[in-house]
């Protein structure tokens, strides 16, 4: 009895089951892998020191910076430059926002769009500058789904990059003071 119950849940299922087959002249979609946004300076590798020059030591300019690979719907980008290792909080170096899509690197001692104050009370870069040992250097660019940003400030800034950001890209730099 077992056995006729078995077979006569096997067939249905199997008759239930579609042999149609799919039509060939139909479009296949294969969905590609998004490539990821990439962040370099001609002036420091990923994770290595700073130059002086780009420091409080030296001239204090921003480094060149270079991006590739942003998505194809980016309509500006953002960029910040933060140190996590200050003794009492992440210290703001750069903010810098409303940098066009159509721009792919930012030359040293440049602006490439509008700056917000920093941590040192101004609107402009702010080399690395630690009061003691190594600290790290962020450099996070985000490609963003809109032109221009409004009533951006320092606290704010963040938060308004993240609503439109369709991408990000890091680039960590090191830094300690000579002697």
């Amino acid at each position: 009895m077992n056995k006729i119950l078995l077979t006569a849940i096997l067939v249905l299922f199997l008759t239930s089951c579609s042999t149609e087959q799919t039509n060939t002249n139909e479009p296949i979609t294969i969905q590609q892998e998004a490539k990821t946004m990439i962040l370099t300076s001609k002036d420091f590798e990923n994770e290595d020191q700073i130059p002086k020059d780009f420091t409080c030591q030296g001239t204090n300019k921003n480094p060149h910076l270079k991006w590739e690979d942003a998505p194809s719907e980016t309509k500006s980008f953002a960029l910040i430059v933060d140190d996590p290792d200050a003794p009492t909080s992440t210290w703001t170096h750069w903010l810098v926002y409303d940098i066009p899509a159509d721009v792919a690197q930012i030359p040293q001692n440049s602006v490439p769009g509008k700056q917000v104050t920093n941590d040192l009370g101004k609107e402009e870069y702010g080399g690395p500058c630690p009061p003691t040992g190594t600290h790290r250097y962020f450099f996070k660019l985000y490609a963003l789904d809109i032109e221009s940003l409004t009533d951006v400030t320092k606290d704010n800034f963040l938060e308004k990059i993240e609503k439109h950001t369709l991408a990000k890209a890091e680039l960590m730099g090191t830094y300690k003071k000579e002697k």
